[in-house]
Order: C-alpha cells, then sequence, then structure tokens
C-alpha cells in the first residue's frame, strides 16, 4: 500500500475488532461498492472480518469522505486517493455503473484544486467525487466564487450544500442553501443538504425545530421528482469535528423525524426514499453502531476520510444483528 507523510496516511493503526454475530462479503461496482454472497475474495476491513450485506438495506447506503481544506498541497491529496483505492483493488469484479442494487455508494469532497486529478485515480475504483459548495449565480463578477457549470465540466456528481461551516463561517443563509440546492439539480448534479442544531440549540432540547425549519426552507420550491437526486446529511453541529458524538439511537430518532417533515412536505413515498447520512465525528469505531440503525443511510464523514485505512473501514461498514 502506497504510503504519503502524516497525517495523510495510507495506513494508521487500525482500531481493535469489534465482534459481530452475521457477516456477508461486499465488492466494488464500478459505482459501489457491491454486496454478494458468493466471492470469498472480496475487500474486506481491516479487522478482517467482512460486511453483512447491504442488500437488508430498503435505501441504497451512501458513504461520503468531506476533506474540508485538506490536505496542504497536490501531492498529498493524489497520494491520499492513492492510499484509498489501493485499498479497495482486492476487488475480483466489478458491476455496471448503473447497477446499484445492494450497493454502498462512495463519493469524495476534495478542495477544488485537486479534483480532477483525485477522479482521475478514484474514478478508476468507481468512486464518484464532488464539490465542498457552489455558488448560486451562473457566472459574473463574484471574486472567488465557483459555478455550479464548473464544477459539472471537471466530472462532479455531488455538491455539498449548507455544510454547517458555510453557514457559521461564512455566513450562508437558508435563502441562499435554497438557491445552491437548485442551481445543483437544474446542472443535472446531487446536493447533499447538511443541516442540524448547534450545541445552544441542543440544550435548549429545540432540535427538531432547527431540522424541521432547515429542511423546509432549503428544499423550498423543490419538486417531488427532484427529490430522487438530493441527499440530506443530518450533522449535529456541536459533533462536527469536536470528538463529542451523538449516540446512535438518538441520531436514528432525528433521522426518522426528518422522514415525518418530508412526508408532510412531500409524500410517505419521497420520505421513505430520501437517504439521510450521519455525520459528526464519525470514526471506524463508532461506524457499525450508526450503520445499523433503521433509519441512517450512510454518513458524511470529515477527519477520518483523511486517513485511507479508517475511511475504508468506514466504508466497509458491519452491520450489527
Amino acid at each position: 500500500t502506497p504510503t504519503t507523510s502524516a497525517p495523510f496516511q495510507a495506513v494508521s493503526n487500525p482500531s481493535s475488532p469489534t465482534q459481530h454475530h452475521h457477516t456477508q462479503t461486499m465488492k466494488l461496482s464500478s459505482a459501489t461498492l457491491l454486496a454478494t454472497l458468493s466471492t470469498a475474495s472480496a475487500f474486506t476491513a481491516n479487522n478482517g472480518q467482512n460486511r453483512l450485506s447491504s442488500e437488508l438495506f430498503a435505501r441504497q447506503p451512501i458513504m461520503a469522505g468531506n476533506w474540508k481544506m485538506n490536505p496542504a498541497t497536490e501531492a498529498d491529496a493524489l497520494n491520499l486517493a492513492t492510499g484509498f483505492t489501493a485499498l479497495l483493488n482486492e476487488m475480483s469484479e466489478t458491476c455496471a455503473v448503473d447497477d446499484h442494487e445492494g450497493c454502498t455508494e462512495v463519493v469524495l469532497f476534495p478542495p477544488f484544486p485537486f479534483i480532477s486529478k483525485v477522479k482521475d485515480i478514484v474514478g478508476k475504483q468507481g468512486i464518484s467525487v464532488g464539490a465542498q459548495q457552489v455558488y448560486y449565480e451562473d457566472k459574473g463578477a463574484f471574486t472567488g466564487s465557483v459555478a455550479a457549470s464548473m464544477v459539472k465540466s471537471v466530472g462532479c456528481e455531488y455538491v455539498l450544500c449548507g455544510h454547517s461551516e458555510r453557514r457559521t463561517l461564512f455566513s450562508d443563509s437558508d435563502v441562499n442553501i435554497n438557491a445552491k440546492v437548485k442551481k445543483v439539480l437544474e446542472f443535472g448534479m446531487k446536493p447533499i443538504l447538511c443541516i442540524g442544531e448547534t450545541k445552544d440549540e441542543f440544550d435548549l432540547g429545540i432540535t427538531k425545530e432547527v431540522c424541521a425549519m432547515q429542511v423546509s426552507k432549503d428544499l423550498a420550491g423543490v419538486s417531488k421528482e427532484d427529490m430522487e437526486n438530493v441527499v440530506i446529511a443530518y450533522e449535529p453541529v456541536w459533533a462536527i469535528g469536536t470528538g463529542l458524538v451523538c449516540e446512535a439511537d438518538k441520531a436514528n430518532d432525528v433521522h426518522k423525524f426528518i422522514r415525518s417533515v418530508l412526508e408532510k412536505m412531500y409524500d410517505k413515498e419521497v420520505a421513505e426514499a430520501m437517504r439521510i447520512q450521519y455525520g459528526g465525528s464519525v470514526t471506524d469505531q463508532s461506524v457499525d453502531e450508526l450503520m445499523s440503525q433503521s433509519d441512517i443511510d450512510g454518513c458524511l464523514v470529515g477527519g477520518a476520510s483523511l486517513f485511507a485505512d479508517k475511511f475504508s473501514r468506514i466504508v466497509n461498514f458491519q452491520l450489527q444483528v
């Protein structure tokens, strides 16, 4: 496995294995990691155990790595991408890009300057790339901004919209986030809409009210048909990069509530089909419990996605049964 300069290394110290009762193998498709019962040589997690088939999911799981403003150089970024894909090269088969039944979708969000070259590396393994944000105007005198058409032209399939760091550090309002969601959809890409409460809001017990308001405002005017291409990421702001973790069952309760909001806005079909990720200090040690919840369909991963072996273990999650 290729090595890189710390902390963007292909291999770090793996966590101690967790005991699980029943697991099966998953393999990488050209768009995803395909679940299979028959391929004994397929990729397994760093702890040596196989994952339970994601065919148990009604919704396709989606794992995303948000690199944020990391790593420092293009060389580090390419080493990280190479290290991650090297851990997936044990896959013996691939499936068609549109054959996603039973698969886990994988998306990486590198910084803008690295997107094209990272895509060249990870795209060969069926991993998609996305942009960490876009502006809602098509072009013009908006120094420092990036248009949806630009990231689309370099191969982005996803765009993060409303991440808490954009909301708080860059004053991204719900009105602007809504415009960005619509612009991403207009250009045939898929927004991952990030929502979640701050620590003060959590302490006040208004988590659900905050999430309902953000979902309602940020998806205003988005059609039922377009909702097929939307992913929601619930990220309690107080858990992002802090080491604090929202308990899996409590996160699952919020995901269920989000579905109830979507059912009121649209209908039950949209609510049940919506893929809702959890984000907030997700690690290779916490992912199994999170992904074993009924309404958690994936993870939006920050710091752990900067370590190839940790993120591959997260992608290669094991259901607890």
